[in-house]
């Protein structure tokens, strides 16, 4: 799998990379799903944003975790967005399918490597990593769902191909880092191992055909 380097360091820095590296299909009518504060909304300009979610700064507030179907018309979304917010859900196989039936063309949907937040913490003895874990008070979020690359990668190139959707690219990005560490890395872990490893998100544009 093709690998770009992309460091994000706050949600707006990654919806500008999302703008940046997506633009092409970003236009007509643009559904986020799980959108929270809507940096897409003031960020993309040629297109009709709409963002869900169930806090933040959506234009609709929808808890998706627990609705039945997401609010808008078949086919009704030039392109469709699920950034960083399936692991978040408990009806998550459901929820992807709501995003290809509300698409009228594409859809982006974006997973992280789980394995790769989790590594270091549990290798370090910390005793607890981002997302999940036995906090003493009930959070108000937190990941339902604990996968690797590997994984997430197959989750979405099988559901498109149940689905009957052209992959028109699938890649991963990764923390920028020196070429020689890199290069050493990927001697000592290849292949899946040094994705498993590394890679922090899996991105999919698919595409709904004519």
């Amino acid at each position: 799998m093709k690998l770009e380097e992309a460091s994000f360091s706050s949600r707006r820095a990654r919806s500008e990379f999302v703008a940046r590296r997506f633009a092409p299909v970003l236009r007509g009518k643009v559904l986020d799903v799980g959108c929270y504060e809507a940096p897409l909304r003031e960020i993309l300009q040629d297109c009709e944003y709409c963002g869900v979610d169930i806090a933040g700064n959506p234009d609709r507030v929808l808890n998706l975790d627990s609705v039945d179907a997401l609010p808008f018309p078949d086919g009704s979304q030039d392109c469709v967005l699920c950034i960083e917010v399936l692991e978040h859900l408990e009806n998550l196989h459901h929820m992807f399918h709501e995003l290809v039936r509300v698409s009228r063309r594409h859809v982006i949907v974006s997973l992280p490597n789980c394995w790769r937040d989790a590594r270091q913490p549990i290798d370090r003895g910390r005793g607890h990593f981002a997302h999940y874990g036995l906090p003493v008070e009930k959070p108000q979020d937190r990941h339902r769902w604990f996968f690797s690359h590997t994984q997430a990668r197959d989750f979405l190139l099988e559901n498109a191909s149940r689905l009957g959707l052209e992959v028109v690219e699938i890649f991963a990005t990764e923390q920028q880092r020196p070429a020689l560490k890199r290069f050493l890395r990927k001697l000592r872990y290849p292949g899946e191992k040094y994705l498993n490893r590394y890679s922090q998100t899996v991105w999919v544009l698919l595409r709904k055909p004519d």
